[in-house]
Parts: C-alpha cells; sequence; structure tokens
C-alpha cells in the first residue's frame, strides 16, 4: 500500500468516527425529544430492539466470513479460542454482562435527562473516559499520573458545570453521573469480551438483552402501547438505528487502520456536538459558569486520552 493510498484510508476512517460521535452527540437531542413523549424504559426498550434488529443482518454475514471479522486482528490474539462452542459460550456471557450494563446505562441517562438538558447530559455522560481508570484500580490496573490530573481537571468541571453558585446540585446531573459509571463500567466489560467473540454480533446480542431488561421496568412503572411508541417514531428510530446500528458499525470500520489515542479523541467530540444540537435544535442556553465546566471536562476527556512517554516509547518500539 503507497503512502499517500494509505494517507487517504486514514483519512476516510476519520471521516467515519467523525460522523459517529455526530449521531451520538445529536441522539442527546431525540432523547431530549422523547422524554415528552413517552416512558424512559419504553423508550430504551423499542430503541435496543431497533438497534438489534439493524445489526442482526450484519453479524449474520460477519459471523459466516470470520467468527473474529469485526475485530480484524482478532485471529492475532495468543490464546483466543477459535472453537465453536467457546465462541458460543463468550458471545452469550458477553453480550449478557454488556447488556446489563448498557440497560442501567440507558436508563439512568435517560431518566437524568427529563431534569437537565442534553448538552449537560453530554458532558456529565462524557465523565465516564475519566471514570474508567478509578474503577481499574479495584481490578489493580494502575493509571499514569496524567489520568489522575485528568481526573482532577474533569471533576473541577463537573463542578462548574452541575452544582449552583448555592452549593445545590440538579438531580439531573446526579443521576446521569450514574449512567456514566455504568457506561465505564460498560467499556470494561467491552475490553474484556470483544478480543473473543465477533464485534458486531456482541453488540447485537447486547441491544437485545438490554432491551429484554428495559421491558420489565417499562410494564412494571409505565404503560406502554404501540401507539405511545408510534407516536414517538422519530426519537425511537434516530437512536435504534442512526445511533446503535449505524454509528456502531462505523466505529468498528472507522478505527481500523487508526491510532486508538487519535480514534478516542475524534469520538469524544460527542460531548461538544451534544451542546452545539442542544442549542441549535432545542434552544438550551448555558451560562458562562457552566460553559467554563463544559471546557474543563471536555480538556479532562482529551488529557486522559493522551498517552503517558512510557505508551509512546513502546509504541515506537513496535
Amino acid at each position: 500500500m503507497t503512502g499517500s493510498t494509505q494517507h487517504s484510508l486514514k483519512l476516510r476512517h476519520s471521516f467515519y468516527l467523525l460522523l459517529a460521535a455526530f449521531l451520538w452527540g445529536t441522539t442527546f437531542v431525540a432523547q431530549s425529544i422523547a422524554t415528552d413523549l413517552i416512558g424512559p424504559f419504553t423508550y430504551n426498550a423499542a430503541r435496543f430492539f431497533l438497534g438489534s434488529a439493524v445489526l442482526l443482518p450484519l453479524a449474520i454475514v460477519t459471523g459466516r466470513i470470520d467468527p473474529l471479522a469485526a475485530n480484524y486482528r482478532g485471529s492475532e490474539i495468543p490464546g483466543i479460542s477459535r472453537n465453536r462452542a467457546s465462541r458460543i459460550r463468550d458471545l452469550a456471557i458477553g453480550g449478557i454482562a454488556c447488556g446489563l450494563c448498557l440497560f442501567l446505562a440507558g436508563g439512568f441517562q435517560q431518566i437524568g435527562i427529563i431534569y437537565t438538558t442534553a448538552g449537560k447530559s453530554g458532558f456529565v455522560t462524557a465523565l465516564y473516559i475519566i471514570l474508567v481508570p478509578v474503577i481499574g484500580l479495584f481490578f489493580h490496573r494502575k493509571s499514569s499520573p496524567m489520568i489522575w490530573a485528568a481526573i482532577l481537571i474533569a471533576v473541577a468541571g463537573f463542578y462548574l458545570l452541575c452544582v449552583t453558585e448555592d452549593l445545590s446540585i440538579n438531580r439531573g446531573d446526579v443521576i446521569t453521573l450514574g449512567s456514566s459509571f455504568m457506561f465505564a463500567c460498560h467499556i470494561l466489560t467491552i475490553d474484556h469480551f470483544s478480543p473473543r467473540v465477533n464485534g458486531i454480533q456482541l453488540s447485537c446480542v447486547q441491544f437485545f438483552t438490554a432491551g429484554m431488561l428495559s421491558l420489565i421496568p417499562a410494564f412494571l412503572l409505565e404503560t406502554p402501547s404501540f401507539a405511545v411508541i408510534l407516536n414517538s417514531w422519530m426519537p425511537i428510530c434516530y437512536a435504534g438505528i442512526l445511533s446503535s446500528g449505524v454509528a456502531y458499525t462505523l466505529q468498528i470500520i472507522g478505527q481500523r487502520g487508526i491510532h486508538p489515542t487519535v480514534a478516542s479523541l475524534l469520538m469524544s467530540l460527542e460531548s461538544v456536538i451534544s451542546v452545539l444540537s442542544g442549542w441549535l435544535i432545542l434552544g438550551d442556553a448555558m451560562s458562562l459558569r457552566e460553559i467554563a465546566g463544559c471546557a474543563l471536562v471536555f480538556a479532562g476527556v482529551i488529557l486522559a486520552q493522551l498517552p503517558s512517554r512510557s505508551c509512546a516509547k513502546n509504541t515506537e518500539a513496535i
């Protein structure tokens, strides 16, 4: 592959990741609109089932070509079994575990956005990137001093963004912080299972699991009906088809051939897009204090994803 061809390929894959970030960021607007039309768990059940259905054909095709095709480098990972029974077991366990995390994360996020704006929800959710190394401590995963500096910056930003001058905090922001924690757990769970199975199949199973789990509180706490779902078809389709199905597939394709740090930086623009889309579409205004908080959270997110010197040296040595 020539240098110009490789450069063109990286540009195209970078565009895929930017488009995924755009879809995820604007989905917060769809979620905000849905709060006036449908219960949070009924909405999540519908969009998760739709996301699973969208990915199902692609999951079947990639599974027939190569069980690990969606990981691209999966066959090169030592110790990964090609045994069909082992793959099915890992897919089932991984899909259920990831689906449980996604169910809780999506539930907290959808309830939280009832009481806060789409833009603030996007930035509070972005804290999952900071929470990942914190949770990792309990699994004996050490983090660099840069990560902890990023955490302090993000916490300061969260304070400016969510805590008012009279030291009160919006309950929607607290609930959304619970969503951020569960998204961090979701990332760590995917990190464990994704090398073992087809990534698209894993996503398909996790969406189906999250949809099934969302049905339980939907029937217990809400009054789901086809009429309500049809009345909310637009935000459901946007989140289910574009955010779940399309954006996830774009992420898988886009990350191929892109340095993971660059990929993470591109996808973290989701939080910025959520604020801009909330302002342009919903008219959500933000104070200077909240804007400063967003800037600090975003700075912390960026800093957390920059490689340390030791990581850079190891990368150069490869």
